[in-house]
């Protein structure tokens, strides 16, 4: 009982202000995705990346290995769909990126948040950093036949991992002021993510809901056993361990859908695949918290 109403503690908050944002698109209010995810990924995140792996405790040590356990799953994971969707004659170019990344941004990040506080937050922005990297070169490269490392780089976000770690290695801090000012700042990522998530869901119009339903039961089984198998085989403790579990697991993000647009792939699909994954993640991520906790 007490692990449930722990989970629920967890869980409630995320899914409550997603329904926010579908609820408000479904009333008929304006709601200008492209303007607010440029505010938040641009600069709400940025600051909110810098200031917690600034003021974390965390040893470097343990998020280097963090770093590469990362890696390795997401390269892994990949390695898995493709033969998998080889196997099955179904379209790389559509599938493979859906399936290797995660909503490690608008979901993972208030996840690892309300699961493990603090510490978990600077685990998170660790992986997430590493799944938009990866995302902006190789998802593009398989959705579209190219990616450019120099384009991930030019992220804020990258820029400010990058910075954060620099400062965390060297414990430098930046004057209270603007420390107080970037927290703010960063403060408005989370909520503002979460409600956009519940908007760009309400807006998407998915198709191939059966075929959906299968991949993302094997999208949650293959990513939370490969990254548990990967981060114990690299001896991570149990708070990242966890964090890297929860993030390698979430549900595909609406930027894959975006993507799929932009260069080509079946978007229709891809939408269906956001929709499905995100619904059953209300039940997928309860349990795999419960697993973690």
């Amino acid at each position: 009982m007490i692990i449930f109403v722990t989970v629920l503690e967890i869980v409630a908050p995320v899914f409550l202000l997603a329904l926010i944002g579908f609820s408000w698109v479904k009333l008929g209010f304006e709601y200008r995705v492209e303007f607010v995810t440029r505010l938040a990924m641009t600069l709400a995140v940025p600051c909110l990346i810098f200031t917690a792996l600034m003021k974390t405790e965390i040893d470097p040590g343990a998020l280097t290995t963090l770093l590469m356990a990362s890696i390795l799953a997401h390269g892994a994971i990949a390695a898995i769909g493709a033969l998998g969707f080889w196997v099955l004659n179904m379209r790389q170019q559509t599938y493979l990126a859906p399936f290797t990344f995660g909503n490690t941004g608008n979901l993972g990040l208030p996840l690892a948040l309300f699961a493990f506080g603090a510490e978990g937050l600077s685990y998170a922005m660790v992986i997430f950093a590493v799944s938009a990297i990866l995302s902006f070169t190789f998802g593009i490269w398989i959705v579209s036949g190219g990616g450019s490392l120099m384009r991930a780089l030019k992220e804020p976000m990258v820029g400010a991992t990058l910075l954060g770690t620099l400062f965390l290695w060297q414990d430098w801090r930046t004057p209270d002021f603007l420390t107080n000012t970037l927290e703010l700042v960063g403060q408005m990522a989370i909520p503002m993510m979460l409600i956009t998530l519940g908007v760009a869901v309400a807006r998407l119009k998915p198709g191939r809901i059966g075929q959906a339903f299968f991949l993302t039961f094997v999208k949650y089984g293959v990513c939370a056993g490969v990254a548990l198998a990967v981060g114990t085989a690299l001896g991570l403790s149990d708070i990242p361990l966890a964090v890297l579990v929860l993030q390698t697991a979430t549900p595909v993000a609406v930027t894959a859908y975006l993507l799929a647009q932009k260069y080509g792939g079946d978007a229709d699909a891809v939408a269906g695949l956001v929709v499905v994954s995100t619904l059953m993640s209300v039940a997928a991520i309860p349990l795999l918290l419960a697993f973690l906790l």
